[in-house]
């Protein structure tokens, strides 16, 4: 290995080539202390003894000297790559050195370097010339590690031309070489927890290349010592623990027996084995590691463990109340304990060195049941849990909370051991079954008025039915009654008809309507409802009641009482031979008929309405006034009222005369009663009343020149005058200034 000491100079040197004048920059090194044992080889001229020797070669550059020719100004050295494409490299030294560094030149590639004496004038006196393969580039380490306390691996990419490679350790005080031919290699022979610098370089048959860019990397620790193990027969765990070394990041310690490995990881002095097997022997050892590496195994420690638990193991029922458990006989076991406990907690155990215990047992409880073998190392892990459940316990507190004519329903407390019930009722011809996980049962489809022998049974999955369990007797309330007739004996009152079908039985009606609820109870088989009002539709329906309950309502009978009179009702003359009568709705009322009715003949009118216009009227006559209501199905009520007199008759023959100078005459056949005469016109109206029994009357002083309305009417005792009266219009002309002729115009209807 070449050992130097460089100086770098950076120069500038004037360089005639072809006439031309240029500057190249080169390095002047020089080497004072060399050792030549790697690549040296020296060139002489044949012709003048100059010679040029290369004693060392890197990737970049080429080491060399020449020998000092007589008479030389300065030497001239060429470097120039074969059979590559690249540029020749110049430099220019002195006549003093003898000694040089060609700089910058290709890795892995072969030059032919020539070196030159020239004298003050350019000219060459002698030249020298070899071939030389420069070194491989130098290699990047991707990364550096250790995997044991006494070696550290190195990975880098492998670079061309490269035949082997040369890995350096140092770790400041010493430093190990160790040649490899490719990735990734390893340095051995390192001491334990020590931080390393690594370098690579790379090597062909030319050199070696410079030291790469260093990585730094730590061995791994020593291995720990005192290991020790402590067993915990209760969970199937070890502790292992161990004295710390020094540098240790983790702690990795590995159970095995067999086939079987079992791990655990911790940074501290202490790690715990799980999931041991029962019955095993183990061998266990410890190694420390930290970021760098891993130390070698600890000497290995056994482990014994508690033997397994006992298997085959059989329950058995002997006798009611006595349980028998047995099991078969495990390895390195040295005696058995069972332990039985209950569903209410109560817990029982037997220490035996045989394979057989006996337990006494009550209904309905599960008993869950484990056997545990020993040794010197502890008690087994926890097996197989048996259980063993007893035949469910009887209900004996059940009892009816409803009672209807088809079904009954019961109810009962929970009992031990009982997953589902079954409820029986027998009547002595059929039987009827309920099942059920609550403690509840409706039993339906029964027979009303009807006596049941009712039993629960408990059940349970694995021991079926508990048929030793009390039966009660239990009667189904009483059938439901049948109405056969409803009778209307008054407006308001109705009585009811059913078939009695039960005995010592109570009966009980209801009207119910939108109105109200009515009724009437009796133990035979009719009774009577009154007060219902009229114009409502009620459902009927009867019930039969018995100390064992209430039977389920008869089928409902549909009931419509009369309709109802309206309160008030109206007569009033709109024409001399047309009434209008109004009347306000009478509760559960259709349709109306309106009747006048006299000696002269009836006035009749059907209508949906609460009014109607009757015509054919006589003036003068005296009616009796009625009202039918009809319902919608048919019922009808008759109602009466005050009777109704029409007007007087309308006098008829109405004629106007002229009376004087300025007095009119109005005259119309004779007619009963009292009269009023009224004339309208634009100048002035006038009315005259004549005496009783007269059947004209006098206007005087009457203006002419005047269209006048004439009405004469009847004047009612009580009221104002009639307003439906024939009107006559007349024109009263003028003669000079009393009154001329007059004229009839027509007649129109009353407005």
């Amino acid at each position: 290995m070449l050992h130097f000491t460089k100086y770098s100079l950076q120069l500038l040197i004037n360089h005639p080539e072809k006439g031309r004048r240029s500057y190249r920059q080169i390095f002047l090194s020089t080497v004072s202390k060399t050792s030549l044992n790697n690549n040296c080889s020296e060139i002489v001229s044949a012709n003048t003894g100059f010679s040029i020797s290369i004693y060392n070669v890197t990737s970049r550059n080429i080491y060399l000297r020449w020998s000092k020719f007589s008479g030389a100004f300065s030497y001239r050295i060429t470097a120039t790559p074969r059979n590559t494409v690249g540029h020749s490299l110049l430099a220019h030294f002195s006549d003093v050195p003898v000694i040089g560094i060609l700089t910058s030149l290709t890795p892995n590639t072969v030059h032919t370097v020539k070196v030159e004496a020239i004298d003050k004038n350019g000219i060459i006196l002698a030249e020298a010339q070899t071939k030389q393969l420069t070194a491989p580039e130098i290699p990047v380490i991707d990364q550096a590690y250790s995997k044991l306390s006494n070696s550290i691996t190195v990975e880098w990419a492998a670079v061309p031309g490269a035949t082997s490679y040369l890995l350096t350790a140092q770790d400041g005080e010493s430093s190990i070489e160790t040649i490899v031919i490719n990735s990734p290699g390893t340095v051995t022979g390192l001491k334990a927890n020590t931080l390393y610098k690594i370098t690579i370089r790379s090597i062909n048959a030319g050199g070696r290349s410079l030291p790469s860019p260093s990585k730094k990397a730590k061995t791994g620790p020593h291995a720990p010592s005192d290991v020790q193990v402590a067993f915990d027969s209760g969970t199937l765990r070890a502790i292992v623990s161990w004295i710390p070394t020094e540098g240790t990041l983790n702690y990795s310690v590995t159970a095995s027996s067999g086939a079987s490995k079992l791990n655990c990881s911790t940074s501290s002095t202490s790690c715990p084995l799980s999931s041991l097997q029962c019955g095993s022997e183990y061998s266990v050892y410890v190694v420390a590691s930290n970021g760098a590496g891993s130390s070698k195994p600890t000497d290995a420690v056994s482990l014994k463990t508690v033997p397994c638990a006992p298997g085959s193991i059989t329950i058995e029922e002997d006798n009611p109340g006595k349980l028998s458990v047995s099991w078969s006989n495990v390895d390195l076991g040295d005696y058995y304990v069972v332990f039985v406990k209950s569903d209410d907690g109560l817990e029982v155990h037997c220490n035996t060195s045989h394979t057989q215990c006996h337990f006494q047992s009550d209904c309905g409880f599960t008993y869950f049941i484990s056997v545990f073998a020993y040794n010197k190392a502890g008690q087994s892990p926890l097996g197989d849990i048996f259980n063993y459940t007893t035949s469910p316990c009887c209900p004996s507190d059940f009892y009816p909370v409803f009672v209807s004519s088809d079904t009954v329903e019961i109810v009962w407390s929970p009992v031990r051991g009982a997953e589902m019930y079954e409820t029986k009722a027998v009547d002595g011809v059929g039987v009827v079954l309920c099942h059920d996980t609550a403690t509840i049962c409706i039993l339906t489809a029964l027979q009303c008025n009807t006596q049941y022998n009712i039993t629960v049974y408990s059940y349970s999955e694995i021991r079926g039915t508990n048929t030793s369990c009390v039966s009660k007797y239990v009667a189904t309330a009483p059938c439901s009654p049948e109405i056969k007739n409803i009778s209307q004996d008054d407006l308001s009152i109705i009585s009811v008809h059913w078939q009695a079908n039960n005995d010592d039985a109570i009966y009980t009606v209801t009207a119910r309507g939108e109105v109200g609820l009515w009724h009437c109870t009796s133990s035979g088989n009719s009774c009577s409802i009154t007060g219902l009002p009229c114009g409502s539709v009620f459902s009927i329906s009867a019930v039969a009641i018995t100390t064992a309950g209430q039977s389920l309502p008869s089928y409902n009978v549909p009931l419509e009482t009369a309709p109802c009179c309206p309160n008030d009702l109206t007569v009033t003359q709109v024409m001399q031979s047309i009434t209008n009568i109004s009347w306000s709705f009478g509760a559960g009322a259709k349709t109306y008929i309106t009747i006048l009715e006299s000696p002269k003949g009836p006035a009749k009118c059907h209508t949906l309405q609460n009014h109607c216009l009757l015509g054919c009227i006589t003036c003068g006559t005296n009616y009796t006034v009625s009202l039918k209501v009809i319902s919608e199905t048919g019922l009808a009520s008759d109602c009466t009222y005050q009777d109704y007199s029409s007007s007087a008759c309308c006098p008829s023959g109405v004629k106007l005369y002229r009376l004087g100078n300025n007095g009119i005459r109005i005259y119309w056949h004779a007619s009963a009663g009292l009269i009023s005469t009224d004339l309208y016109g634009s100048k002035g109206n006038f009315t005259c009343t004549p005496p009783s029994g007269l059947s004209y009357c006098d206007v005087t002083e009457i203006p002419c020149g005047d269209v006048y309305t004439v009405v004469v009417s009847p004047v009612p005792e009580k009221g104002s005058k009639l307003p439906f009266c024939p009107k006559k219009i007349y024109s009263v002309t003028c003669s000079g200034s009393s009154v001329g002729m007059v004229i009839y115009r027509g007649k129109r209807s009353a407005e």
